[in-house]
């Protein structure tokens, strides 16, 4: 075969989605090989190619991926075979620099471009105009989301006024509903608002774990030596800074019953547990220049994903955030400002971002019935996605 040769058998249809701060390859099982349509190594191995990893150069420039985690992300939607879902939506947080997809989890920006994926692909009923209600089954965390995604004349609505800070452009709102996000028993996986970790190399530190949206770890700043307004560049150049926070989050995973040992969840849990640090409100300045003055915000949040600090603030994080904010006693809860609307204004590193839990207490325990958020979300690209062809 000459090197200008083409070869039709090894292209994947494919759509490539922005949803809310993150993008993402999505796919339908049946847009696979029939090899990659079932868990294992098979589909791993085909995806990891079509994004780009592993990439010791941390770029991912032979494949889909932008070498951020925020860019490193497989999606697959399928018809639900559940009464009360229209689609079941599965996610893979895909490393950079080693060959792992981490399928624990969700990715709650990417959560908002499921409905218009599953509009567009006729997974759900586009035909009435308005904001049609997409029933999603989170099927890596077992959970209902419902989208509320705005369609005209069949088609997904897309431009619109709504602004989302780490977003460049406005786009059309869609609002999440996270129902039941909550791990039930497990949404505080000790039992207690607060506990205390031993950390090798940082010492004891106070940590709220709980796992509603995502499981997190919460610390505050303070903790750490740290501000609670610090950037990207303050937090991802500093190596040393980057292995104590992993030593935290890979401590408070194995306490979470998450991992066995602190090996393993750096190995193969980059993805969950996620890990913040918070402080109370204070004037910041975003990532774009723009001033953000204290009484803007509830809390100051800087969340880790994927060994990094992200550039504004992960879905799942801002919906596990919200969870702690309204159960009192944990760290959360102490250092935000009361809403008198309920809502929590996250102070990230892109801006602003507002989230509503809400939460009840019966027979002693705590219960986050619904969390809701808006986020925003397009196709950027449809078409045919060429994995090499050693990828199959």
């Amino acid at each position: 075969m000459t090197s200008d040769a083409y070869d039709p058998e090894g292209s994947i249809q494919a759509t490539y989605m922005r949803g809310g701060t993150s993008k993402g390859v999505f796919f339908t099982p049946d847009d696979l090989p029939p090899a990659a349509r079932v868990p294992g190594a098979a589909r791993d191995r085909l995806l990891l190619r079509v994004v780009g990893s592993p990439d010791p150069y941390g770029q991912q420039i032979d494949g889909m991926g932008g070498g951020t985690s925020s860019t490193s992300k497989v999606v697959l939607v399928s018809r639900s075979m559940r009464d009360d879902c229209d689609v079941d939506y599965l996610y893979g947080a895909v490393s950079i620099g080693t060959p792992v997809i981490d399928w624990s989890g969700n990715c709650g920006n990417l959560t908002a471009a499921v409905g218009p994926f599953a509009l567009a692909r006729g997974l759900a009923d586009a035909s009435a105009d308005g904001v049609v209600a997409v029933r999603i089954w989170q099927a890596n965390i077992g959970k209902r989301i419902i989208a509320h995604v705005p369609v005209s004349h069949g088609r997904v609505v897309e431009a619109g006024s709504f602004r989302l800070d780490g977003v460049t452009f406005p786009g059309a709102e869609i609002r999440l509903e996270f129902l039941d996000p909550g791990a039930g028993d497990a949404l505080l996986p000790t039992g207690r608002a607060v506990d205390e970790l031993e950390v090798p190399g940082v010492g004891r530190i106070e940590a709220t774990m709980i796992d509603a949206g995502i499981p997190s770890i919460f610390v505050t700043a303070a903790s750490l030596g740290l501000r609670g307004d610090e950037t990207q560049a303050e937090v991802n150049t500093d190596a040393a800074l980057l292995a104590r926070l992993e030593a935290v989050r890979a401590q408070g995973a194995v306490v979470m019953g998450l991992a066995a040992d602190v090996q393993a969840a750096t190995r193969d849990r980059p993805h969950t547990p996620k890990l913040a640090f918070l402080a109370p409100p204070a004037d910041f300045t975003a990532a774009d220049g723009r001033r953000v003055a204290a009484g803007e915000i509830d809390v100051l949040a800087r969340i880790l994903s994927m060994g990094k600090l992200h550039h504004a603030m992960t879905g799942t994080g801002a919906v596990a955030i919200a969870s702690a904010a309204a159960i009192p006693g944990t760290l959360v809860a102490r250092l935000r400002r009361s809403g008198a609307d309920g809502r929590v204004r996250i102070g990230h590193a892109s801006g602003v971002l507002a989230v509503g839990a809400e939460a009840e207490r019966a027979d002693g325990r705590w219960r986050i019935t619904q969390v809701a958020v808006s986020r925003s979300a397009r196709r950027l690209m449809t078409g045919m996605v060429h994995p090499a062809p050693d990828a199959g």
